[in-house]
């Protein structure tokens, strides 16, 4: 089975949205590294310690947080960062679902989208195993996820008007200036654009 994207599904989920296929593919290049799956097959994830500890907490696991929060700050912190090479991230999610596979899986962000998994209700999951078999079927389920977190938080007027300051806030939240995401968006769709 191909997992690979093709125009036709890039260009179904625009119309959905009612926004220029360049524009899509501007958020994918700049969310992805290039493709929602590694060489292994594996979904392209970024897991996110200072998520762990947050979705730990939601959960009332006070113990596990405790014993994380010692035993593995690499995976369970409050500050971001500490992610080391993609090649890593599945190796960190494992290990974090050690402790507990809810929270683990929902502190990592999947797929082509980079849609974190704690979403999963708010976007209209059955349940969060559900969304995580979609992010491991293909790219385009994993477009859709990133469609389906546009469309509930209210971002699709922002790329139509390409504001990208405001859909880099709304997609990525307030640091996004830290990363240039808004110029990057910019730049990126410039490049489609003209394709």
């Amino acid at each position: 089975m191909n997992k690979k994207l093709t125009m036709e599904q890039i260009a179904a989920q625009a119309a959905e949205l009612g926004i220029e296929v360049a524009v899509i593919r501007a958020v994918i290049e700049v969310e992805c590294i290039g493709s929602g799956f590694n060489a292994d097959g594996t979904p392209v994830i970024l897991f996110e310690r200072h998520v762990m500890r947050q979705r730990l907490i939601a959960s009332k696991q006070t113990e596990i947080l405790n014993e994380m929060m010692i035993k593995r700050p690499d995976l369970c912190r409050k500050t971001s960062g500490g992610y080391g090479l993609y090649s890593a991230q599945h190796g960190r999610l494992n290990a974090a679902a050690q402790y507990h596979r809810n929270s683990a899986l929902e502190s990592a962000s999947w797929g082509i989208g980079q849609v974190m998994g704690y979403h999963w209700a708010a976007l209209g999951y059955k349940s969060l195993q559900t969304f995580i078999n979609a992010m491991y079927k293909d790219e385009a389920s994993q477009l859709e996820a990133m469609c389906r977190y546009i469309k509930v938080n209210n971002l699709i007027n922002a790329l139509k008007s390409k504001d990208w300051k405001s859909f880099a806030r709304g997609y990525n939240g307030i640091a996004y200036a830290k990363n240039s995401y808004d110029i990057k968006l910019e730049n990126a769709y410039k490049k489609w654009e003209i394709k």
